[in-house]
């Protein structure tokens, strides 16, 4: 029989269907990601197009680059970084603060490091139904004081999207989701409700935990974990250290993906009017023409 547990109850716990170790390779200018959604192996879990865990060290960073189509979600887990964009908006999130960025039709922004030493955190891309991707561009930021959290039998969780044990979170969603960043102390066991019919991963950040079944093998940190069907995620930490990991669902979109590079549009006609928007500063890149972020200018781009 299954253990049970003094948390929501999940009748049909999601076991794990695939398993992604996610190793260092470089992107943006210098920096570091392991990219474990949007490589080779698994180009779209829908609806989500890339998780990357970035670890940048000034002058590196992510330059002046565009986005349409989807959203960026950017949860710090150390360090700062600054970002700016060709509305005027402009910010720093630190450690535990999130901005949750609806390109929509189009923006051109900077993620570039804020302080000393190196700056480490989480970056989602949400893409959104056809009749989103025109929306105008928004942001959501919610500093880590502001996440909803809820702690009980050796467990907390920081409900970045979604609920989890009775705190939610004022994000919202266009595209359906539940993002959770989840600490597990020794010896504590969870049962995390997930709508039967969304897709869901968990990433490992810290420690090791046995997950989907109390006969899996253990799984450490930077591995992704595809999750079948079911009607949540049942996990353990049998291990002498705290377990950190982040739960993602959503709600899949069941459409057609094109994509290139920062682009995610549904046809291969749209993504070409999107270059061709982009190269003559058009259709919601009007102020790209003549935007450069701070940081561009002082590092000479």
């Amino acid at each position: 029989m299954p253990e049970k547990s003094s948390h929501n109850v999940v009748s049909e716990p999601r076991l794990v269907a695939r398993k992604f170790l996610a190793r260092p390779q470089h992107e943006g200018m210098g920096a570091i990601v392991r990219r474990s959604i949007g490589r080779f192996e698994l180009k779209y879990f829908d609806p989500f197009l890339v998780l990357d865990e970035f670890s940048v060290t000034a002058p590196a960073g992510f330059p002046d680059h565009p986005h349409r189509g989807f959203e960026t979600v950017t949860y710090m887990l150390q360090g700062s970084v600054t970002h700016e964009d060709f509305e005027g908006h402009k910010g720093t999130i630190g450690a535990g603060d999130l901005q949750w960025m609806t390109a929509g039709r189009g923006i051109v922004h900077s993620e570039m490091p804020a302080a000393q030493g190196t700056q480490r955190g989480l970056q989602l891309w949400i893409n959104l139904s056809s009749k989103n991707k025109m929306i105008e561009p928004n942001y959501q930021e919610v500093s880590s004081k502001e996440i909803p959290e809820a702690t009980k039998d050796g467990v907390q969780v920081k409900v970045i999207a979604g609920e989890a044990l009775g705190a939610k979170s004022p994000i919202y969603t266009r595209t359906p989701t539940m993002y959770l960043d989840i600490t597990l102390k020794p010896k504590a066991h969870l049962q995390q409700p997930i709508p039967s019919s969304w897709n869901a991963f968990v990433y490992v950040l810290e420690g090791e935990g046995i997950f989907g079944s109390s006969k899996a093998t253990s799984t450490t940190a930077h591995n992704l974990l595809l999750l079948g069907f079911g009607d949540g995620l049942e996990v353990w930490n049998k291990s002498g250290k705290a377990l950190r990991f982040i739960l993602v669902g959503g709600e899949p979109l069941s459409e057609a993906v094109v994509q290139f590079g920062p682009f995610v549009m549904n046809t291969q006609e749209e993504i070409d009017q999107t270059i061709d928007d982009f190269d003559n500063y058009t259709n919601g890149f009007e102020k790209a023409r003549h935007w450069r972020s701070e940081a561009a200018i002082s590092l000479g781009f």
